[in-house]
């Protein structure tokens, strides 16, 4: 926090603002951006004891839910229709309508039962990947645009996790980065424009098995990261072995992408002492919070 108080020296006076904006029924991440507050504990101080605005708040879907599934319940609809109806599974209709009396059962064949329930499971699908999608909606949401030390950071833990380190029985001090994920490769090039390293220093090249559509592979990758496919480095194939049982055979298959950065000895010697800057961070933090 020292760093943080020394920008800020001026709480006071700060705070009165993050306030106003707050109460003018602004958004934490508006009120962030409009005063250039990039560390979240002071942001949090700043607006301490300040209710949110309605609006950032998230309607909990499950009190429609309840509500539906009571009326239902009253015009003596069974668990089975309400679960089709709504998508939500018995018990939660359970708890939810269980105080209310009990329509009459009816009886109903084997096929009807079944045919019944799939219909129920079916709905209960639908409804659980649309609350998927809308709960990574609010998250891609809260993320918002990221601060270039917010990259920074990011790119070190990226690079730490899924590149080439250095080991004691080989010392091998270079940046390369494979992955097959698209959206990583992206991280990662963004992270190296951050750095300032040049891009005639890249190198890229392909990785797949022999038994996948090779020349579309490139042709992706190539585009994915603004080159001609020609450019590319020899791609690496990898054995195809019939008696290995692998899951990634669909037409979406496009094998990973290596990035190498040359003469990255010096970068990766300053990746390293940033990583170990992030785990001693982590350390301090992790023990403040528990003293």
């Amino acid at each position: 926090m020292a760093n943080a108080h020394s920008k800020y020296a001026d709480f006071e006076g700060l705070r009165e603002r993050a306030l106003a904006l707050r109460q003018a029924g602004l958004s934490r991440r508006q009120i962030r951006d409009r005063l250039h507050v990039d560390n979240n504990d002071l942001l949090n101080r700043l607006l301490e004891g300040e209710p949110p605005p309605a609006w950032t708040k998230h309607p909990n879907a499950k009190d429609d839910l309840r509500a539906r599934a009571r009326e239902l319940r009253l015009r003596g609809w069974t668990y089975d229709r309400i679960q089709v109806e709504l998508g939500c599974s018995k018990g939660s209709i359970s708890l939810w309508v269980r105080d209310l009396p009990k329509p009459e059962r009816q009886k109903r064949t084997p096929e009807e039962a079944s045919a019944i329930a799939k219909r129920g499971w079916e709905a209960t699908m639908r409804r659980r990947e649309e609350e998927r999608r809308q709960t990574q909606r609010r998250a891609t949401e809260e993320v918002g645009a990221m601060t270039e030390r917010e990259l920074f950071l990011v790119g070190v833990g990226l690079y730490w996790a899924e590149g080439s380190k250095n080991k004691p029985y080989r010392r091998q001090e270079r940046i390369t980065f494979v992955n097959s994920d698209p959206n990583m490769i992206t991280v990662f090039l963004s992270w190296l424009r951050l750095l300032k390293v040049e891009q005639s220093r890249h190198r890229f090249s392909v990785q797949i098995h022999e038994s996948a559509d090779v020349k579309a592979a490139e042709e992706f990758w190539a585009h994915h990261v603004g080159i001609e496919a020609t450019d590319l480095l020899k791609t690496t194939l990898k054995r195809h072995n019939p008696s290995t049982n692998r899951m990634n055979t669909d037409e979406g298959y496009r094998g990973c992408l290596r990035v190498d950065v040359l003469g990255g000895a010096d970068l990766y010697r300053r990746v390293e002492g940033w990583w170990y800057g992030i785990v001693l961070s982590a350390r301090d933090t992790d023990s403040e919070n528990w003293t």
